[in-house]
């Protein structure tokens, strides 16, 4: 940007500067041009700055002059305590017994709840039936036949929303009751998440793994040698064979749902209400299998017995006992 501020040095008088044009001296007071070419006769001085940038420029802070530590009237009474530095304490990790347990209650209530509406489906099916006999012979009451619609349908989609609830609800109690297992036994579980909960709900191999699961949560729970064959109870047999049938007969009635015609859609009924029998029956055994499993997981309580030293005889027997002997009150 241009400078033309022009000052004299001392103090005499200030000389015309010389036309930069022309290089001649204007004579005095012939004004800021040139009288000979015209140009502007003022020194002129050229400085080149930065264009802003556009961004706020940070705030100057002001500095504080220090006046030394501060100062009190009386001893303060205020301070750390005279011990180490300690850090934050870390998050205590929760057993995985207990993360089991969590889970064990709502999954018993939820099976007892899906055992009932089981059988409340059952029943409707089995309603069903009997009006399709009785329709063969003479017409049906509408308002019998819509209740039975609705209780089919009721207990249908309640029984189905039931199972997917339990089976959730089992997939992580197994995966908290192997953690649990392992964490008895010192061991590493054989197999990683992924594969049980495949075990659960792949076909096919939902007919085998999850017995076999169970099985070695109860070999851990019985603290048998990590090395030996599981050999399940005949509790879990019970339910493994209720939990294959199961699985077996709900893909016989979904293939079973596509056939066309009066006497499949009469005994697809009837598979229903077995099917539905059948489930209620499952939910129950796995209600004792999970109360089983659970108690056999937890630590081992120590056995408290009373032992009988002596028994004092009644009257003056009693001061002539053995001077060795134990007395108990």
């Amino acid at each position: 940007m241009p400078d033309a501020s022009a000052r004299p040095t001392g103090g005499a008088p200030a000389r015309p500067p010389a036309c930069s044009r022309c290089g001649r001296v204007a004579p005095p007071g012939s004004g800021p041009f040139c009288p000979y070419c015209g140009r502007y006769l003022a020194a002129l001085a050229w400085v080149a700055e930065p264009p802003p940038d556009g961004k706020p420029r940070p705030p100057v802070r002001p500095r504080f002059r220090y006046s030394g530590p501060p100062r009190y009237r009386e001893v303060p009474r205020w301070g750390f305590p005279p011990l180490p530095w300690r850090g934050e304490p870390e998050a205590e990790r929760v057993p995985a017994l207990e993360r089991a347990a969590r889970i064990a209650h709502p999954l018993d209530v939820l099976l007892r709840v899906t055992a009932g509406v089981a059988v409340v489906a059952a029943l409707a099916e089995i309603l069903r039936y009997v009006l399709l006999v009785l329709s063969r012979a003479d017409a049906l009451p509408v308002g019998l036949v819509a209740f039975s619609d609705a209780a089919v349908a009721f207990g249908g989609w309640a029984s189905l929303a039931g199972l997917v609830g339990c089976g959730v609800l089992m997939v992580l109690w197994t995966l908290r009751a192997r953690e649990a297992a392992a964490e008895r036994t010192g061991t590493v579980p054989a197999r990683p998440a992924a594969a049980v909960v495949a075990g659960w709900v792949v076909p096919g191999l939902n007919l085998s793994l999850p017995g076999s699961l169970l099985a070695e949560i109860e070999h851990a729970g019985l603290d048998r040698p990590p090395a030996e064959r599981p050999r399940p109870s005949r509790l879990l047999l019970v339910w493994w064979g209720l939990w294959g049938a199961g699985v077996v007969l709900g893909v016989v009635v979904f293939l079973w749902s596509f056939r066309s015609g009066v006497q499949a859609m009469a005994d697809g009924v009837l598979l229903h209400a077995v099917l539905d029998l059948l489930a209620a029956a499952t939910a129950l055994v796995t209600v004792r299998v999970l109360r089983y499993l659970t108690a056999l997981l937890e630590p081992a309580r120590p056995v408290r017995r009373e032992t009988l030293v002596a028994v004092r005889p009644p009257g003056p027997a009693a001061d002539e006992a053995a001077p060795g002997a134990t007395v108990a009150p």
